[in-house]
């Protein structure tokens, strides 16, 4: 497919390595595809079976799972699920470690381009992969754009501020145009075509089928080597099939279920996660933008960065960085041409 796949370092030949870095770890565990599942304490034949047919095919999703989520799919106890992810995660050293240990760990994180320098350096370098990072904002105001471009900057080599590798795309919405990957991917001089194969594309009906396209995302991830996850929009059908003050628990409950669901993927993969959100009218607000973000305090916790896009003067856009853990907020401006998003 065009897509260069990182060399894989076997997990038996680690001590080969004189100098195990963090990259190194990522590599030799994470795509590891030859691990028997039934090597782990309490994983038979049929557990294993049923293990992989629920998308557990690796030691980072077995080690990031909860004791109910396994037992459930696997037919098993709670008990023994405990001791299931707790081999996994001794196989992968997850442990208590020292913030310098977890400083060099944070190395191995990578930035995508969003083809504009300024939104590059108000994002400290662009969009980080085992992160979320939400843009909100109404209507027309350029998610969907924004999303568009994210699926091809991806796929540019790493010295062009890409990672190399492909995307996949959740839409909520159908707002998903190929000709539209098409123009911009000539604007950053790729071939069309590879760029159209290099996107995988998911449209979901429900939030049950959004959930359930997420969940069975890991065979694709590992087999085309996908680098983001975009969900085109994340709310959409939340807001739609739970309606009324009586099922708000219920859905910021499974909001919150699919998000974890989306930061385990992003942690496992060393991969990004782009989510566009909806807004809604504060009708307190008498002075300043009534405009707020949908998904109420699950949302805003469970990202880790919050872009706010909006029209501003002679067309153009006003994007804000709303929250990141480590980043102060900032402001830019930008265009949308037939190229996609670029600096005024």
């Amino acid at each position: 497919m065009g897509i260069p796949k990182k060399k894989v370092v076997k997990e038996e030949s680690r001590e080969e390595v004189p100098e195990e870095s963090s990259e190194d770890y990522y590599e030799g565990t994470v795509a590891d595809e030859e691990f028997d599942l039934t090597d782990l304490e309490g994983v038979g034949p049929a557990t294993a079976k049923r293990l992989m047919e629920a998308g557990y095919t690796t030691l980072e999703s077995i080690a990031m799972s909860t004791p109910a989520e396994l037992a459930v799919y696997a037919g098993i106890g709670e008990g023994v699920a405990q001791k299931i992810i707790q081999a996994a995660r001794s196989k992968l050293n997850i442990d208590v470690m020292s913030a310098y240990d977890y400083y060099q760990q944070r190395k191995m994180v990578q930035r995508i381009t969003t083809g504009s320098k300024a939104l590059d350096e108000l994002l400290g370098g662009g969009v980080e992969t085992q992160s979320i990072t939400e843009i909100y904002g109404p209507y027309g105001s350029g998610k969907t754009q924004f999303a568009h471009q994210m699926a091809v900057t991806v796929q540019l080599p790493e010295e062009k501020g890409g990672l190399g590798r492909a995307a996949l795309f959740i839409d909520t919405e159908g707002t998903f145009r190929p000709e539209r990957i098409i123009q911009i991917a000539e604007r950053f001089g790729l071939d069309p075509e590879k760029a159209l194969k290099n996107i995988l594309y998911a449209r979901a009906f429900t939030s049950d089928h959004q959930m359930i396209v997420t969940e069975r995302a890991e065979p694709y991830i590992k087999e085309r080597n996908i680098g983001l996850i975009i969900v085109d929009s994340l709310i959409s059908h939340f807001r739609g099939e739970y309606v009324g003050r009586e099922t708000l628990a219920e859905r910021q409950q499974k909001l919150n279920k699919y998000l974890h669901k989306l930061l385990k993927l992003a942690l496992g993969y060393n991969l990004a996660v782009i989510v566009t959100n909806q807004v809604v009218a504060d009708p307190s607000a008498f002075f300043g933008d009534p405009n707020r973000p949908a998904g109420g305090h699950v949302l805003g916790h469970g990202v880790t960065a919050r872009l706010y896009i909006k029209r501003g003067k002679k067309d153009r856009r006003v994007i804000k960085l709303v929250k990141s853990p480590y980043l102060p907020e900032g402001t830019v401006e930008v265009v949308i041409t037939e190229g996609g998003i670029e600096d005024v």
